[in-house]
């Protein structure tokens, strides 16, 4: 088990440094920050100045260098917009992204394996028929779509939530939360179902069918001949065993939820972080980007670590080969 984290680990190291290398060499391409810092008055010695303040005259490899060092301490620079620490930047935002990716989260496993469940084992009825139905809506539409349909019906027609905003938060220690305002739960409905809707109708519908191909199992039917309930057999036995690849898809749908917040918070000004990388890219804000992809990076990492962990952990055959290896 020991040798088994330690080479995941090892893993999960490379893939930071190959991410950090791509995603740093992009930004090269996405313009000149020095260009949106200074006026027009500017002169050829301002821009050799704020050059070599900022440390882009040096090669490459050594400015990349210097990220990763940073990085490692939890240092991403100055932001070329406003002047301050990028981890303090972050810090401010990243209570509003991870408290609506945990809400978005939340309802799209709990949802998702409960429809799941009951649209398998009420495949013939009515009601299942109805709900796989509305899942394709789920699958089918973008996400800002979705997020504009559900403004426009309960925003601007019934006028019964808030279209953009946080609404009002509070503050523990140094955590903003809007779970503990009226105008904050509200504020935090419409871009948390937008966020999770698709995640939901994926963990739903790969819970019914994993959930079906378990029942039709041989196992199920002696468990049937031996006078088992219908509770024990779906949700002991044939629950039990669809964990394996739903925890594949949630663990990966839970990274992208965090990922693809951007387009939610864009949708609804939402005052995450992703709203915040991409106000970055339009002012080539060059240690918020690197930073944000870092993060997103070491986030997606650390549950893909996570999951393997949790399939050695449920599933014996990994334990067996590995002895045997």
């Amino acid at each position: 088990m020991f040798a088994y984290i330690v080479r995941r680990m090892f893993q999960s190291v490379i893939v930071l440094l190959v991410v950090g290398l791509v995603a740093f060499s992009m930004f090269r391409f996405v313009g000149d920050p020095i260009d949106n810092m200074l006026g027009q008055e500017r002169t050829q010695a301002d821009i050799d100045r704020l050059r070599t303040e900022l440390g882009l005259d040096q090669p490459f490899i050594v400015q990349y260098a210097k990220f990763l060092q940073g990085a490692v301490q939890g240092n991403f620079g100055v932001s070329y917009r406003q002047g301050r620490p990028v981890s303090t930047i972050i810090a401010e935002r990243a209570p509003a992204t991870l408290e609506l990716a945990f809400v978005s989260g939340f309802l799209a496993i709990t949802m998702g394996i409960a429809l799941g469940v009951f649209t398998a084992i009420r495949r013939q009825g009515v009601a299942a028929n109805i709900i796989m139905t509305v899942s394709l809506i789920g699958v089918s539409l973008p996400t800002f779509l979705i997020g504009i349909l559900l403004i426009y019906i309960f925003s601007v027609e019934l006028d019964l939530l808030p279209s953009f905003g946080r609404g009002e938060t509070v503050m523990i220690g140094g955590w903003s939360t809007g779970f503990l305002t009226t105008s904050g739960l509200k504020a935090l409905i419409l871009p948390a179902i937008t966020l999770g809707l698709y995640q939901m109708t994926l963990i739903m519908r790969l819970v019914r069918s994993e959930m079906l191909e378990v029942l039709r199992a041989d196992y199920v039917r002696f468990a049937r001949a031996r006078g088992l309930s219908d509770r024990v057999i779906n949700f002991r036995h044939a629950l039990k065993n669809t964990l394996v690849p739903v925890i594949t898809i949630t663990g990966l749908q839970l990274g992208s939820i965090i990922a693809f917040a951007i387009i939610t918070e864009t949708v609804f000004q939402w005052p995450g972080v992703g709203l915040l990388f991409i106000n970055a890219i339009q002012f080539v804000d060059i240690p918020v980007m690197a930073a944000y992809l870092m993060l997103i990076s070491v986030m997606f990492v650390t549950i893909n670590l996570i999951v393997d962990l949790l399939y050695y952990a449920i599933d014996p055959r990994l334990r067996v080969d590995a002895r045997a290896t």
